[in-house]
């Protein structure tokens, strides 16, 4: 049967004295198990996941970057443990038992590593090597989670998720309560985003079909998630992190589910809402409660960056040392959380919790960018969905301001920056710093005027971009006119012009142009999917794309055109053993079951074989895609 569900608002009241009397007899035999010998730290081990998306590796994306999605959520909750990795009696932020996030990556560490998704885990791990990504969910990586849970015993771990992902997570966190007896598993990332949802002042919980919390209620699945957490999660996930630590248990390090639904009330109105809009979901196979955070606004820059307490791993081919032939090391950097259009298809504008917000001053995003250069950055991809919003203003004093830093003597640079570059390697790699970035063809073709297009290409370019990705989607009007793209409609001017214009525009600014082109839209048939073959294949073969990536649609919970192609109540995210086969493996997140219903399994293998023979070294699966590694929640 379906378990209770209560949605819970807890008023701001204080500690009761129970509880707080709890907290000190806890603190109090902590600290006799650390005097006398029995505990050697205050530490309980954490894991951290990101759930990958593939099973095998051909067909794999085989540069899927880093896990921001994952960097991101926890990037609140890390900071305050490592500024409160102290000695017991001067802790603050946790009571008495802390995660065991004690210290950043140095800079040793963040310029030997590999771009390999497995880290190593010592005796006295820094943030990073707490991460677990394995890429792709093959023999190999089910090996090395066994053998990394039965080495740590982890009391908490934490799994980040998109929908594709779904059933490996599932999987993931089977694993881990099955080696680890009494983990407490925290499931979060885009699946839940779509799956799991209240309503600003409503009393009831949103539960999709597909969601985490319906297939275990249904007994699809066994119970194997405690807590779900989604939106806006920054705060409320290191609020979830601090009522986990004071229910762990301090001789075993078991995590009672029970007892974190207490002191989760106990601290929430001792503290009250968190920030931002967020769901905290607890989850026993008997009850399941909700609790809603609508707390004050975000400032997205104020959030400690995400590379904060994880290295770089990232190697991004579009970005090649010319004197090494290196592959850069590339970081990630967002200065907005979604996209301003609203497509149907895309995942990243349905449910977005507290709406669209970006760095408020461009001189943050100019801030961001040199800490990530002292963080080993040698190039990086702004995965914004559109650069500064597309906000033509922005971008031309982003640039400015970049280009002042660049050209400025050491000695001249802003104490916070030399705080960021204390070595000459650090200045001189901000100096050869090379840089790409999204923007639409509305925005340079359709919105503003031509000159004004090349007037901001030519100043990116002259900071170090070198390569600006766009969405084509289709060149077929036929399937353009059902999308909320193709703006500013004039007649005889159609999609395919405008993207052509585009492609002009940035390459005549020196710039490379990558691309992506969405397969089983609304309207699509044979005879469009021929059309934009031939018409991207036209563009490659004029030197107006040089990379052109194809990908099928797949069904996300909760966009538009799921509801419109009556797939909602469909979607299998979550059953184990999925016929993950060619010619679907040729695509990122294409699975049979979620693959768009305007698509045949004959149209993949045309899809496949022709944009292979008409794109040639053109076509590729390892461009800086939007990849959903980069998500507002855990």
């Amino acid at each position: 049967m379906p378990d209770a569900t209560d949605v819970r608002r807890i008023p701001r009241t204080g500690l009761s004295p129970g509880f707080a009397q709890l907290l000190t007899e806890r603190r109090a035999r902590l600290a006799e198990q650390l005097t006398t010998g029995r505990r050697t730290h205050r530490w309980f081990p954490v894991l951290s996941v990101l759930a990958p998306v593939m099973t095998q590796a051909e067909g794999e994306i085989t540069y899927p970057g880093d896990p921001m999605c994952l960097y991101a959520a926890l990037s609140v909750a890390v900071h305050n443990a490592v500024h409160d990795a102290v000695p017991l009696d001067q802790a603050k932020h946790y009571n008495d038992l802390a995660p065991r996030w004690t210290r950043f990556p140095d800079p040793a560490y963040r310029n030997a590593v590999s771009h390999d998704g497995y880290r190593p885990y010592g005796d006295d791990p820094n943030t990073d090597e707490t991460v677990f990504d394995p890429r792709v969910w093959d023999q190999n990586a089910k090996r090395r989670w066994r053998d990394l849970v039965r080495q740590t015993r982890p009391s908490v771990v934490l799994i980040s998720s998109v929908s594709p992902a779904h059933r490996y997570a599932l999987e993931i966190a089977e694993m881990a309560k099955a080696e680890a007896p009494g983990v407490f598993v925290v499931l979060g990332g885009r699946h839940v985003d779509e799956t799991i949802t209240c309503a600003p002042r409503s009393e009831t919980l949103t539960v999709a079909a597909s969601s985490t919390l319906a297939v275990m209620r249904a007994g699809e699945v066994p119970h194997v998630v405690d807590a779900t957490i989604s939106g806006e999660s920054y705060h409320s996930l290191d609020l979830l992190m601090r009522a986990i630590a004071s229910t762990v248990d301090l001789d075993t390090g078991a995590v009672d589910p029970e007892a974190v639904r207490g002191s989760l009330e106990e601290m929430l109105a001792a503290w009250g809402t968190a920030p931002g809009r967020s769901l905290i979901t607890l989850m026993t196979p008997a009850h399941t409660v909700a609790y809603p955070q609508h707390g004050t606004q975000i400032d997205l820059a104020a959030l400690p960056a995400p590379y904060e307490g994880f290295a770089i791993r990232s190697r991004f081919p579009i970005f090649v040392d010319p004197c090494t032939g290196d592959i850069r090391r590339t970081a990630h950097i967002m200065i907005s959380n979604a996209c301003p259009y609203q497509c149907n298809f895309c995942s990243e504008t349905a449910n977005l919790a507290g709406g669209l917000k970006k760095f408020r001053r461009t001189s943050a995003g100019v801030d961001r960018v040199v800490e990530y250069v002292g963080y080993g950055a040698e190039a990086m991809f702004f995965d914004d969905s559109i650069f500064w919003s597309g906000t033509y203003r922005d971008i031309l004093d982003f640039c400015a301001e970049l280009r002042e830093l660049r050209s400025a003597p050491a000695d001249a640079l802003p104490e916070r920056h030399r705080r960021s570059l204390p070595a000459a390697a650090d200045i001189d790699r901000l100096r050869r710093l090379e840089w790409g970035a999204q923007l639409t063809v509305d925005v340079l073709a359709a919105l503003n005027a031509a000159d004004r297009s090349r007037q901001v290409l030519a100043a990116m370019r002259e900071v170090g971009c070198s390569y600006v990705y766009i969405g084509i989607e289709s060149l077929s009007d036929q399937v353009m006119d059902n999308i909320h793209k193709n703006l500013r409609r004039v007649e005889g001017r159609g999609w395919a012009t405008k993207v052509r214009e585009a492609a002009v525009l940035v390459k005549s600014a020196g710039l490379r142009v990558g691309s992506a082109v969405l397969f089983g839209l609304d309207g699509e048939t044979r005879a469009s999917i021929e059309e934009t073959i031939t018409g991207v294949a036209g563009l490659v073969a004029d030197g107006l794309i040089d990379v052109a990536s194809p990908n099928i649609l797949t069904y996300h919970p909760a966009t538009p055109i799921t509801r419109l192609h009556g797939m909602t109540d469909k979607l299998d995210y979550h059953s184990p053993h999925i016929d993950n086969r060619p010619p679907y493996i040729y695509f990122e997140e294409a699975f049979p079951g979620v693959v768009s219903t305007a698509l045949t399994e004959d149209d993949l293998w045309y899809i496949h074989t022709e944009t292979t023979r008409q794109w040639g070294t053109a076509r590729n699966d390892n461009t800086a895609t939007p990849l959903d590694r980069y998500e507002v929640s855990l």
